[in-house]
């Protein structure tokens, strides 16, 4: 299967170098004063008849970094004559005009920018402004720390387009054939160009403290907001939000951060600047449209599903992660045993934390791993936390670098995290793409919810808004379903996420089942409101309304969600692979060609439900695949069946 066909993003850069050397020292003159004086005499004297001698390469770096360091003083000092109010407003709305200082700062900037060197915008159409709930609270001291994500970019890519579809295809002689990490890292790496470019960039600016994945495709730096704003030329702002702990260290909107050319052409990203971690959602006091007729425990999932297997293979392992700073507390799934836990066989406590196991509870947290470990019995289960003293960095990156540097990670992993698709920029996703490629030519099946808010909508109520990563082709996206009347019919959840890409197109495993869609559907929303051409997502569903959840030792009824759906959905895959343990067999690895060519008739056809849309519904269910419920529910015992 050829490499999807994706649309390319030119690079936006700054303007060509304006000055001399000569112009470096009179602009450095103006900002600095004293700072930047011309050279004594006896330092002419010193190197003979040099009277007329322009700065060297070294000069102007130096006088470079002074000047933009003078632009970072002004603009921290600021706030010190100002009200808090009047700053934060400002900061946070992109509309209101910034202050006589700040403008200034800025006109410093790009004058420095000008004279310093040619500078490229790595994502040129990522969304800057500050995310709905996020308030700016004021200029990031310079001492304040930023923990930034170097995508170094890879080579061989084509190499790995080839070999992850022939380890996924069924049809394939190499089916299942799945590489170690350290083979994908001898496979996939940067140039030895691009590590040396990237490192001279960063001794550039004393940056020595950096930690690096097996393979040299991520470096991650904890830096200050000075050396910060000096290599990514940007401002920091502290910002806050109500449902989350202290505050976060971004860029000011809306100026995107920049590298110096000689750099850009070996990166992808730079992470830690523009993305916010997710936050919990607040609890709405509006009851939803339609609920579960059932109470979602364990035992119904697992009589729906005809789960009657148990884990038996140790070294066989699942995993669920954490992006909204919850954690997860041993007592709480103890306690979770003692009122669901009857009939069936299962390990009594997650077998490994990675990253902190202290602070908060939250229900988002013991959802994934009780039901996981519910659907998935008996088998080793790893939480994966991104919260506490990863606060800086991105927490979907800190993931991703975990799993790109682990050797012996799990191999199904549960993720319920998204981002509008169309508040990323290309590069960053086609590069997350690229390590979704290597997760599954490693054998790992990555799970992700495909989101709440059903077809998604714009704020001009024009288009719907898809999620990343759940229309990545390259992971399988899971919708939900509710129990409508009892525990033996499902129903696509309205609040299900689901629809077509607007950026990747359709892969090759899911045409003809796109297609038939298309021909059977009714009531299909105006073609203006989505993408008839792109990936179709979720590829599959499981329940998603009415979970019982155990947290801080309560039990807690009604909880809802695709992070209800995806967990459960991952535990069946998880037990699938120990299965085929049992007898020799790799592991699934990414299900997608596997799910729509050979299995979609061992899933349970929802074909009742739409999710929401703008001001009318979104898409409905359908025989066989659709945008609401994917190819369907898992039948366990069909499953078994037919890949075993």
């Amino acid at each position: 299967m050829a490499r999807l066909p994706q649309p390319k993003a030119a690079l936006q850069s700054a303007p060509q170098p304006l000055a001399t050397g000569r112009m470096v020292t009179l602009l450095g003159a103006w900002l600095l004063g004293s700072r930047a004086t011309p050279p004594r005499s006896n330092h002419v004297r010193e190197h003979g008849n040099n009277h007329n001698r322009s700065p060297s390469s070294a000069d102007n770096g130096k006088c470079c970094q002074q000047m933009r360091q003078r632009c970072l003083f002004e603009t921290a000092i600021e706030p010190q004559n100002k009200s808090h109010t009047t700053t934060s407003s400002r900061l946070a709305h992109s509309h209101s005009p910034p202050s006589p200082t700040m403008r200034v700062a800025f006109v410093f900037t790009a004058l420095v920018a000008a004279v310093c060197g040619q500078r490229v915008a790595l994502e040129p159409n990522q969304h800057v402004r500050t995310p709905e709930g996020w308030t700016a609270v004021g200029p990031a001291p310079l001492t304040d720390k930023v923990t930034l994500d170097l995508a170094v970019k890879l080579t061989n890519l084509d190499a790995l387009d080839k070999l992850f579809w022939e380890v996924s295809s069924p049809s394939s002689s190499k089916y299942g054939q799945h590489l170690s990490l350290a083979e994908v890292d001898a496979l996939v790496h940067p140039s030895r160009e691009a590590v040396n470019a990237v490192e001279a960039w960063l001794q550039q600016y004393s940056v020595d403290t950096c930690k690096r994945t097996s393979g040299h495709g991520f470096v991650t730096c904890t830096v200050d907001v000075a050396t910060a704003s000096l290599m990514l030329d940007t401002t920091f702002v502290r910002f806050t939000h109500p449902q989350h702990p202290g505050f976060v260290v971004r860029a000011a909107p809306p100026r995107l951060y920049t590298v110096a050319a000689s750099v850009a052409p070996y990166l992808d990203f730079v992470g830690g600047v523009h993305r916010f971690p997710a936050v919990a959602a607040a609890p709405s006091p509006v009851r939803p449209r339609r609920a579960s007729a059932v109470g979602v425990t364990p035992g119904v999932l697992r009589k729906r599903y005809n789960i009657t297997e148990v884990g038996q293979v140790e070294s066989n392992a699942q995993s669920v992660a954490q992006f909204l700073g919850q954690y997860f507390h041993q007592p709480d799934l103890a306690e979770f045993w003692l009122e669901f836990g009857n009939g069936f066989k299962h390990l009594e406590k997650v077998s490994k934390y990675l990253g902190p196991d202290t602070g908060i509870t939250g229900t988002e947290a013991a959802l994934d791993v009780e039901y996981i470990m519910s659907t998935g019995a008996n088998i080793t289960t790893w939480f994966w936390s991104t919260g506490g003293h990863h606060e800086g960095q991105e927490r979907f990156l800190y993931w991703i670098t975990g799993v790109a540097n682990t050797t012996d990670a799990p191999k199904v992993h549960s993720v319920s995290y998204g981002d509008d698709e169309d508040s990323l920029d290309l590069a960053y996703m086609e590069r997350i793409n690229v390590e979704f490629q290597k997760m599954g030519v490693r054998g790992l099946s990555i799970m992700f919810a495909s989101g709440d808010s059903g077809a998604g909508c714009n704020e001009g109520g024009t288009k719907f808004v898809p999620s990343f990563p759940a229309t990545s082709p390259y992971v399988t996206a899971v919708g939900g379903t509710l129990f409508a009347h009892n525990d033996k019919e499902e129903d696509g959840n309205y609040i299900s996420s689901g629809g077509f890409s607007n950026v990747f197109g359709r892969p090759e495993y899911q045409v003809e089942a796109v297609k038939h869609y298309m021909s059977v559907a009714k009531d299909l929303p105006k073609p203006s409101f989505y993408n008839a051409t792109g990936r179709g997502f979720p590829d599959v569903a499981a329940a998603s309304s009415g979970f019982w959840v155990v947290a801080n030792l309560i039990p807690t009824p009604g909880v809802a969600g695709t992070s209800c759906a995806s967990p459960t959905f991952s535990g069946v895959i998880a037990l699938l692979n120990d299965l085929r343990a049992r007898v020799s067999k790799p592991t699934l690895g990414f299900l997608n060609p596997l799910l729509y060519a050979n299995v979609s008739s061992s899933l349970y056809d929802v074909v009742e439900g739409c999710n929401a849309g703008c001001e009318q519904s979104g898409f409905c269910s359908a025989v066989g695949w659709d945008p609401v419920t994917g190819l369907g529910t898992p039948d366990f015992a069909r499953l078994s069946k037919t890949v075993v």
